[in-house]
């Protein structure tokens, strides 16, 4: 079974965070959220999360691929934090997924981890680089790095999560569960 990790920070975007850890579950992918603060995060929206564990007890060997969810000013944090940055930078080594939504891709930046082609919130481009910036993209992915835009486009990439870990079946039975197009 494929595992992913979701650090999550207060101010993180709730629509993102819920969509990636719900939709990879119904896949059968292992989520563990990890708290960058407190066990309890508190989202953008004030809606609460419980942590499955803390950033720094989090061993990139345990898992598959790394997500991260925007919202502010958790993308902020998430691009300072010195063990998600961390992270990170281990995960791009050793040629593991990372993906990241929104906001987040700046924390990707900020690793020296984004290839040359990504999508972001629109403005954080300038927090980011202009260069390979493809504003009308829901998801870019480029090697092992995917990207996406925004709440909006939260479905659409965690099916792509699902689409690059699991099997087609597993793909195409999540995607026609929840009547995406």
């Amino acid at each position: 079974m494929p595992k992913i990790i979701v650090p999550i920070s207060n101010g993180f975007e709730e629509i993102e965070a819920i969509s990636i850890i719900d939709i990879c579950r119904r896949a059968k992918i292992g989520v563990s959220i990890a708290a960058v603060e407190n066990i309890q995060t508190i989202g953008a929206h004030n809606i609460k999360i419980e942590a499955d564990c803390k950033i720094e007890d989090v061993n990139s060997n345990d898992f598959d691929m790394i997500v991260l969810p925007g919202g502010l000013p958790n993308a902020f944090t998430l691009a300072q934090n010195e063990r998600v940055q961390f992270l990170l930078k281990e995960f791009k080594q050793k040629n593991k997924k990372i993906a990241a939504i929104c906001a987040a891709p700046y924390a990707l930046h900020t690793a020296n981890v984004l290839n040359e082609n990504y999508t972001c919130y629109p403005s954080f481009e300038h927090k980011i680089k202009l260069n390979g910036y493809k504003e009308n993209d829901s998801v870019v992915i480029d090697k092992d790095i995917i990207t996406s835009r925004g709440p909006a486009t939260a479905m659409e990439f965690a099916l792509e999560i699902v689409r690059t870990l699991c099997s087609k079946e597993i793909y195409t039975d999540v995607k026609n569960s929840l009547l995406a197009k």
